[in-house]
């Protein structure tokens, strides 16, 4: 991946700017964790994608920045080093227990650089995918270093109360897809004492990257439409007595004002987007990988399933392209492999390493790494649908954020 400059945080002055955009907007401010926020949330995007520089830059505005805690240690050339003789083999668990480490480092330095950057302002989350095999260690690491918020997603993060019992001022945010979803994770969280503090509530047919859904098939299922979630959520969230206690932020599909206005008219509370994020300057990708996800076409965006198991959403690159012609003979000849080839063990239960059959066949990390370095050919570029605010262009954040709290009748900047 090439190099890329330390990022210079965004000024005071732009975030009160952005304060008073969204005053003269018709929007409704988010108020989470006691805080009054722009009804931005920035999606939480690995390998690497969203790490301190855009996290840090969002917060700044005066938004939610995510960092993605997955594999981290890909931006500090000192860990990889440290990592680079790690192969398994015979010396398999004590290679994994050293990039578990250095993916827990990477974690300390990122949030640290992050709120840095923020200067105290906006707030500070960290997505942690249920399905990875780090996930307790990476939230309670994140908890340990004073991250405002814990983000999960890609599975039902039904202990992260337990986590994160020890760190009561913490907000614990789900993913979730549908109302079923909702209650399912409220009734079990009430049990343990905790509500969530807010709900992101995400649309499978628009999202990028790994999705909430049980199989391809469903991602059209019109349960899943914020016209029908949002509600149902809201609904039973009131009989429990607690519809002012959880916000719920729409994610999926979301590219302007009136996309905010509309979900907030349903009862969200704000907004979570991933891939416009990605085409600004603050992004932490390679620019290369910006540039693929900005000038993706409709037709160049495919749904397939993932090695996790979950329906995914991602750029249509030749070696996607080349895999899923290749996926029907792979699929006929799975296997389990006595451990992972890279000695990682990146997800709990993975299709190509436990040779299960449905799921995908390829080393998403391998293909992830790829593509945040840039490398087009090799790489796996996950996108949510739909054209971008600003096209094809690459923008500063400021500029991104200036458009989505901007109605189409008055000037952007």
């Amino acid at each position: 991946m090439n190099a890329i400059a330390e990022p210079i945080a965004p000024t005071l002055s732009a975030a009160h700017e952005l304060r008073d955009r969204l005053s003269r907007s018709g929007l409704q401010a988010l108020r989470l964790g006691g805080r009054t926020l722009l009804p931005i949330v920035q999606g939480g995007m690995g390998v690497g994608v969203s790490a301190h520089r855009l996290a840090g830059s969002v917060a700044a505005l005066g938004g939610v920045g995510t960092l993605s805690s997955v594999d981290l240690r890909r931006h500090h050339p000192d860990l990889m080093e440290r990592t680079r003789g790690c192969h398994g083999g015979t010396h398999g668990d004590a290679d994994k227990a050293a990039i578990d480490a250095a993916n827990l480092e990477a974690l300390d330095r990122e949030i640290a650089a992050a709120r840095t950057l923020a200067q105290g302002r906006g707030l500070l989350a960290v997505n942690v995918m249920r399905a990875v095999s780090a996930y307790a260690a990476s939230v309670t690491r994140a908890l340990q270093a004073g991250i405002d918020a814990v983000v999960v997603g890609a599975g039902l993060p039904l202990d992260l109360p337990d986590l994160a019992r020890d760190f009561p001022k913490a907000l614990l945010v789900p993913i979730l897809s549908d109302a079923r979803g909702v209650q399912l994770v409220v009734k079990k969280w009430e049990r343990k004492q905790r509500l969530p503090d807010a709900i992101v509530i995400e649309h499978p047919r628009y999202a990028g990257g790994h999705l909430g859904a049980a199989k391809v098939a469903d991602l059209h299922d019109p349960r899943f439409d914020f016209e029908n979630v949002i509600p149902q959520t809201l609904a039973f969230l009131r009989a429990a007595g607690v519809e002012r206690e959880v916000p719920l932020i729409a994610a999926g599909g979301i590219r302007s004002c009136e996309d905010i206005a509309r979900v907030q008219a349903l009862g969200a509370a704000a907004v979570q987007l991933g891939t416009p994020f990605v085409a600004t300057d603050e992004c932490d990708a390679d620019l290369a990988f910006k540039r693929v996800l900005a000038e993706a076409r409709d037709e160049d965006i495919v749904e397939f399933t993932s090695v996790a198991g979950l329906p995914a959403r991602a750029v249509r690159t030749p070696w996607l392209a080349n895999y899923l012609k290749a996926e029907p003979r792979l699929q006929a000849t799975v296997h389990r492999k006595p451990r992972c080839t890279l000695a990682f063990d990146c997800l709990a239960q993975c299709g190509l390493r436990d040779g299960l059959p449905g799921w995908g066949q390829f080393c998403i990390d391998t293909q992830l790494a790829a593509g945040l370095r840039g490398d087009v050919k090799k790489g796996l570029f996950f996108r949510g649908a739909g054209a971008l605010p600003f096209g094809h262009a690459i923008v500063p954040l400021r500029q991104l954020m200036q458009r989505l709290l901007t109605p189409a009748a008055l000037p952007a900047a």
